[in-house]
């Protein structure tokens, strides 16, 4: 009896530590950076639902939004204060900002940009740019990053009702001289070309945020759903796809970059994880 409630007990041992190490199956990491051991900032509780965020100076001047208010923040990674911050629009979900070097820009789920105007000053505003109604169905987008080749703002389908046929995710441009927006994609990514797409929890590619490394000049998208970091270049040809670990990443839905090659990225926070920003160091490869 004694044997069989000792076999049985390391059989549970082995099976608990092989839970315990599958959410860590398959984790890569892209050249230049240890994706396994970030440095984590907590993030105070006015930006629990943190949607998108720009590094702007330095580690104290992240720009950030949350997903139901018309404000931009500024962050501080350590900063024991509450955030600053200047609203710009009515409540809604907005999902990503970005900067072009002139322009402020943020991305409600709609696909509607937002050029905010004045910002850091006491009239704060913006304009909104209404994304084209077609008859290809509903669309909806959390990622967009700017483009300084096309001069363009790229915003990314998370959930577009007619890529679904087409089995690629589309990406449309805002031109910044015309003011408008294109209207057929710019390009797509392929579900075929994303290694690791099929293992993912949906068939579906659906990214949640975007931004262009400064130094390699290509394009990391980050897809919470998914829990996948694709990269590609600026053409939208995928060059990398990598797993994101499910203990770091609970809900990511920002990236941005520091002009040295820094990575960082936002988490979302629910009723049991805390928002976070996760800092990975980049070392350039020779």
């Amino acid at each position: 009896m004694k044997m069989i409630m000792l076999y049985c007990l390391l059989i549970a041992i082995i099976s608990c530590q092989g839970l315990n190490q599958n959410p860590q199956k398959d984790i890569s990491s892209p050249k230049g950076y240890k994706m396994e051991s970030p440095e984590r900032f907590k993030v105070r509780e006015s930006l629990q639902e943190i949607s998108g965020i720009v590094y702007y100076k330095d580690e104290e001047h992240f720009m950030s939004i949350n997903d139901e208010q018309g404000k931009v923040f500024q962050v501080g990674l350590r900063t024991k204060s509450p955030y600053p911050f200047w609203k710009f629009g009515k409540s809604g979900d907005y999902e990503e900002i970005l900067n072009t070097g002139k322009e402020w820009i943020v991305l409600k789920s709609n696909g509607s940009l937002h050029i905010v105007n004045g910002l850091f000053t006491d009239t704060t505003s913006s304009t909104v740019y209404h994304f084209p109604k077609g008859d290809a169905g509903s669309k909806e987008f959390e990622a967009a990053y700017f483009d300084p080749t096309r001069n363009s703002t790229i915003v990314i389908c998370k959930n577009c009702a007619d890529d679904k046929e087409k089995k690629a995710t589309s990406a449309y441009a805002f031109s910044m001289d015309s003011l408008q927006f294109s209207p057929e994609p710019v390009f797509s990514y392929p579900y075929a070309d994303i290694s690791k797409l099929a293992k993912s929890p949906s068939k579906h590619f659906r990214p949640s945020a975007a931004a262009v490394h400064p130094i390699e000049n290509k394009v990391y998208i980050v897809a919470s759903i998914n829990r996948l970091l694709v990269i590609t270049d600026l053409s939208g040809k995928v060059l990398e796809t990598h797993k994101l670990s499910s203990r770091d990443f609970n809900q990511p839905e920002g990236i941005t970059f520091a002009p040295n090659g820094d990575m960082y990225i936002s988490n979302e926070g629910d009723e049991e994880h805390t928002a976070d920003i996760l800092k990975y160091k980049y070392h350039p490869q020779p």
